[in-house]
């Protein structure tokens, strides 16, 4: 099952520093942690929701350390690219996976998937005994439909004010955090039913 999906940002925007990423858009899954364990029962809500966004942070600052160093070890410039150029921009989008290890931050060990595309990160969270070539898939059919029906290459690109259009997105592509195996007819009506719900 996948924990948490994340777009944040790979690359340094005006106000962060060079290491820090920016959560753009955070999705968590399955249980919550802390309500489980038995030290932080006592948390109240806000105290859960700002330990939460801690551990998304983390997640987006490994993701945004993994991105640039592929970068900076495939020597490639980036290149900025033009509305109606998704589909390259994702073919040509750095990937990767990143081990978190049991406490950091997650109480079990995890598997991060991640694209990096542009100054963009896509990131899966999943549980170590995930089929990671599915996620894999699930990971860029998302992208490729977040860029492709979100358009969020362009300039001014607010990928906060199109939560509720990501939202849809993962109902339809991973609901409740399922990864699912689909077979190619499925996968015709699970693409025809996104591009209806998205051009409403």
């Amino acid at each position: 099952m996948v924990r948490c999906f994340l777009i944040h940002t790979v690359c340094p925007v005006g106000a962060l520093t060079a290491g820090e990423s920016r959560v753009l858009y955070s999705r968590l899954f399955g249980p919550d942690e802390v309500v489980l364990s038995k030290q932080q029962r006592e948390f109240t809500p806000e105290e859960r929701r700002l330990l939460q966004k801690e551990k998304v942070s983390v997640v987006a600052r490994r993701v945004r350390s993994a991105v640039s160093l592929s970068r900076e070890a495939s020597g490639r410039q980036l290149v900025d690219a033009l509305p109606g150029d998704e589909a390259l921009v994702l073919q040509d989008a750095d990937s990767g996976v990143v081990r978190l290890r049991a406490g950091e931050p997650f109480s079990e060990e995890m598997s991060v998937l991640w694209l990096g595309v542009q100054s963009l990160g896509f990131t899966l969270v999943c549980e170590p005994h995930d089929n990671l070539l599915l996620a894999e898939g699930v990971l860029r059919n998302l992208t490729r439909h977040c860029l492709d029906n979100l358009h969020m290459l362009g300039q001014g690109s607010e990928v906060l004010l199109k939560s509720s259009r990501i939202d849809v997105l993962l109902s339809r592509l991973l609901p409740h955090g399922q990864l699912l195996f689909l077979n190619h007819r499925f996968a015709q009506s699970l693409e025809k039913e996104v591009a209806s719900s998205m051009a409403k």
